[in-house]
């Protein structure tokens, strides 16, 4: 979803509940090693000397595919828990009460997701935010992520409250959210990180849901 969580590890099941095929389990092995040499190399000689040839070597994959798993650098860092965390949010919010208040869905689903991105890779997590700060070709293409994220939510909207899940509202307070939130990411590396990550997501939705009270943080 975020620069917050991290990918599941090769092995876990889909958002359904179903065990991967050999071949995806593959491909999933290949994605990781690719991924894995990219933040190695990142963390060793920064972003800008880790090309893809370096890249590859460093995984055992040739350079086409690197390309063919990642058509730009940027989505190494971006698209590795993106895609996974954004059905795995959606199936949270489908498990919850469905008389629950929408803004306490809210804040549980998105809490969640914060504490176990944090808590399944820290590593990673501080390596992605720091560089969402520094890069601001990974900046522009998490902010794009973060549109398909907040599409999702729409459609979960959908679903609790019977709104139209196209409507502007929705639209609105959805792309508030993963704003907000992707905001709460920047801010975390820029403070050197030193801040708890689920504090600040609770100031962000307090933001949100009340919006600007009391004194400046």
């Amino acid at each position: 979803m975020t620069g917050m969580t991290a990918a599941p590890p090769p092995t876990a099941s889909t958002p359904d509940g179903r065990r991967p095929g050999l071949r995806e389990r593959k491909k999933t092995k290949t994605r990781e090693a690719i991924r894995a040499a990219t933040y190695t190399l990142i963390e060793e000689q920064g972003w800008e000397a880790t090309t893809i040839d370096r890249i590859a070597a460093r995984a055992e994959v040739s350079p086409s595919t690197v390309l063919r798993y990642f058509p730009a650098k940027e989505d190494i860092v971006v698209t590795d828990a993106s895609d996974a965390y954004d059905a795995l949010l959606l199936a949270e919010i489908r498990r919850r009460p469905p008389a629950e208040p929408w803004p306490d869905t809210v804040r549980h689903v998105l809490r969640q997701a914060v504490l176990r991105g944090a808590e399944e890779d820290a590593r990673t997590c501080r390596l992605r935010t720091r560089l969402m700060v520094q890069v601001p070709a990974v900046r522009s293409r998490m902010r794009e992520s973060m549109a398909g994220t907040g599409r999702m939510l729409c459609r979960a909207i959908g679903e609790r409250t019977g709104r139209d899940p196209d409507g502007l509202e929705v639209r609105v307070h959805a792309m508030a959210l993963v704003g907000g939130l992707m905001e709460t990411s920047l801010y975390w590396a820029e403070k050197g990180h030193r801040d708890d990550l689920a504090s600040l997501a609770d100031r962000a939705l307090d933001v949100l849901a009340h919006g600007l009270t009391g004194e400046n943080g």
